[in-house]
């Protein structure tokens, strides 16, 4: 735990000013109500808001807010009441004590109607005194640092609040280092082999490459001397949730990514910015689209910094921000600026933002009518630019920045956006997927009939309209799997020479323990129930020790005597995947796994589709799968590999290195499965393996037959 002379000394680094005295009372005042009390991972409880208040230093904060930090759990935590507080330290601190107080009391992960109530309230605490909000994120981000002694369950429940909630928050305060930590700390927690995998990355290319930042860093540098620019060059890679969320976000693997390093450019004046900015797009070429100039067009939170990308050393992408020093001390500390100390005087920074001014602009964006539309917007826009565009009749829709005109639609109505077939924007037609701007008016054209399709989900922005498009797709779905499930239990019921009447569904359901029938035929068609158990439920004494064995050249049900069958090459579908054939001229019925990319191509070719489902049964070992694998460079590492193969009865009937480096290969291996179990079987043993780092199902859609 920081001594209290320790947390003196860091205040006075920058207010020499400081209540020194004051500051020592509220740490023994804190610690003596403390007393007795421990964290969950054993130490002292008082060690907590003594971080807290370090934490609260490095921005600079005044003796109030530091005291508050101290003192920031007493009046909830220990016999300390608010009077008490108030008359030791006066009404200014008991105010802030008690409204962090009121904030820990919230139930922000409640799913409750109230839960609209409880931001409110929090946006009231905000509007009270900001820093209620510096305490509370200093109090989070503590909580995240030491979240390793907490249950497992509690774990996943505080990364998620922390995710949704108070990262996003702190990014829109302009606190980007704290969000970029507490991002992080959650991403640890939410997802440690992704975040584990990302770092692994990042230490081969670093071992490949070289140290990338300190060559880049003292390129710019020595441009900037050449120009007789002064200014200091910082560069760093980028956190490993933000560089998951890119991969995500534009669905590409690690290799494939760019712009995962930036640097900063920190200068005296708004001149040299643009100055700095002419060098760097003068020796380096500047990439189409990526710059933003938030000098001139500042964010609401203050933040003021030039942004741009070029392609750097080997053709490698990397951001470049470009500010002054006092750009960059409210870029650090964000609305906090408005209370930052240096000398023992508040500082006089022209870029900071007043604190009262934001928080109403703020609560006027967020006003909603009713629950459900007001914790859409607090959880899912809260922290996003708006734009604002108008219906037909001129009234004003107010969405996220990059929304599309099917949020719009959705905004309007839940059943104006299922029936969306096309939009009109500023008299012109558009796609659905074009990005909606500050002051168009926007028009919906709908048809009776139509129904969302899958690929809306990937361009709406909004949760509403996310929300919407699923559960549609979801009661379509589940239609469809009704009616195939009726085919199944039928052909299995035909097949052990019974009748599948809604009675003996019904008995089925209740022993599988299901709601009902059509909940049973509905698993049935999704594969997620196998006929062959409901017939073992209800008639136990028709069990075969030995599943029949399927005939390889006739593999699948549904096609007719005279039709030949293929698997797809793109996707390679497996029994036990759900699958749809394509006739094609001079090939018969290919068959494709059901999410298949190629299937889009024949959407509006309904007569080349076939209902195909596998034959029950134990097929044959010859149904080809491609995987791609990563391994070490190293002696005896491919032997092991096809050897694991080898014992999961599985053979090995191609195999191509597509990439070699000096410490990995990249290679694709053709086995030959079963089935979908068989197929799990091999991957589970070869990610098993140490010397296997990467591992997955190659699937190439340029080959669809």
């Amino acid at each position: 735990m920081i001594d209290v002379e320790d947390l003196v000394a860091l205040v006075r680094n920058y207010n020499p000013r400081t209540n020194a005295d004051l500051i020592r009372r509220a740490y023994a005042y804190g610690m003596q109500m403390h007393e007795g009390q421990f964290r969950k991972s054993g130490e002292p409880y008082f060690t907590h808001p003594v971080a807290v208040a370090a934490i609260l230093t490095e921005q600079r904060l005044d003796d109030a807010t530091l005291i508050t930090a101290l003192l920031h759990d007493t009046i909830e935590d220990t016999k300390a009441s608010y009077t008490d507080v108030a008359r030791e330290f006066g009404e200014e601190v008991a105010e802030l004590v008690d409204g962090v107080t009121k904030l820990t009391n919230l139930q922000l992960t409640s799913t409750e109607s109230k839960q609209a109530e409880n931001f409110r309230k929090l946006f009231v605490a905000m509007s009270k005194d900001l820093r209620v909000i510096l305490v509370k994120l200093a109090d989070r981000l503590h909580n995240m640092r030491t979240i390793k002694s907490m249950r497992p369950d509690k774990q996943a429940q505080k990364a998620r609040e922390t995710m949704e909630i108070f990262a996003p928050l702190a990014g829109r305060m302009g606190m980007q280092w704290m969000r970029d930590e507490l991002e992080d700390l959650a991403f640890r927690v939410l997802n440690p082999d992704a975040r584990n995998s990302i770092i692994r990355r990042f230490i081969t290319l670093q071992r490949e490459a070289g140290d990338v930042v300190h060559k880049i860093t003292a390129d710019i540098r020595h441009e900037l001397e050449k120009a007789g620019i002064e200014a200091d060059v910082y560069g760093r890679a980028k956190k490993p949730y933000s560089v998951w969320r890119k991969m995500q976000e534009k669905d590409l693997a690690f290799s494939r990514l760019s712009d995962i390093y930036g640097f900063r450019v920190i200068t005296t004046n708004v001149a040299d910015c643009y100055r700095i900015l002419g060098v760097i797009h003068a020796r380096w070429r500047a990439v189409p689209g990526r710059f933003k100039d938030y000098i001139s067009q500042p964010k609401s939170n203050g933040y003021r910094s030039i942004h741009t990308t070029v392609s750097g050393r080997d053709g490698k992408r990397v951001e470049v921000q470009i500010r002054t020093r006092q750009m960059h001390e409210v870029n650090e500390s964000g609305v906090a600026a408005h209370w930052s100390y240096r000398e023992g005087v508040r500082v006089q920074n022209p870029f900071a933002v007043d604190p009262v001014k934001w928080v109403a602009s703020l609560n006027e964006r967020l006003s909603a009518e009713d629950t459900d539309d007001f914790m859409e917007n607090v959880k899912l826009e809260m922290y996003t630019d708006q734009v604002f565009c108008f219906t037909p009749k001129g009234d004003v829709m107010q969405l996220p920045r990059g929304a599309t005109p099917l949020d719009f639609a959705y905004a309007i109505h839940t059943r104006i956006g299922n029936s969306t077939v096309s939009a009109k924007v500023d008299g012109i037609r558009v796609p659905l997927w074009t990005r909606l701007k500050n002051g168009q008016s926007v028009e919906i054209l709908t048809a009776e009939g139509q129904r969302p399709q899958a690929s809306w989900i990937d361009i709406v922005a909004t949760g509403r309209a996310k929300s919407a498009i699923r559960r549609s797709l979801r009661e379509e779905d589940r239609g469809r799997f009704i009616k195939l499930g009726q085919e199944l239990a039928r052909a299995a019921f035909d097949h052990a020479g019974k009748k599948a009447t809604d009675k003996a569904l019904r008995t089925a359901a209740r022993m599988l323990a299901l709601p009902d029938e059509m909940e049973l035929l509905a698993q049935l068609g999704s594969a997620e129930l196998a006929a062959r158990k409901v017939i073992e439920v209800l008639y136990p004494e028709l069990q075969v020790s030995k599943p029949e064995v399927v005939d390889a050249q006739r593999p699948v049900l549904g096609l007719s005597a005279d039709q030949h069958f293929s698997r797809a090459r793109c996707c390679q579908p497996v029994p036990g995947e759900r699958i749809v054939g394509i006739t094609y001229r001079g090939q018969g019925v290919v068959a494709h796994a059901i999410d298949c990319p190629a299937l889009a191509e024949y959407e509006e070719q309904p007569e080349r589709w076939v209902d195909l489902r596998w034959q029950a049964g134990r097929h044959a070992a010859v149904n080809t799968v491609s995987l791609e694998l990563t391994i070490a460079n190293d002696a005896g590492v491919l032997g092991r590999i096809c050897t694991l193969i080898g014992e999961q009865k599985a053979n090995i009937s191609d195999l191509n290195f597509i990439d070699r480096k000096p410490d990995f290969y990249r290679l694709v291996i053709d086995v030959d499965l079963r089935d979908l179990e068989h197929l799990h079987m091999v991957m589970t043993a070869l990610e098993a393996e140490t010397d296997v780092a990467q591992i997955a199902r190659h699937r190439d859609r340029n080959r669809q037959s």
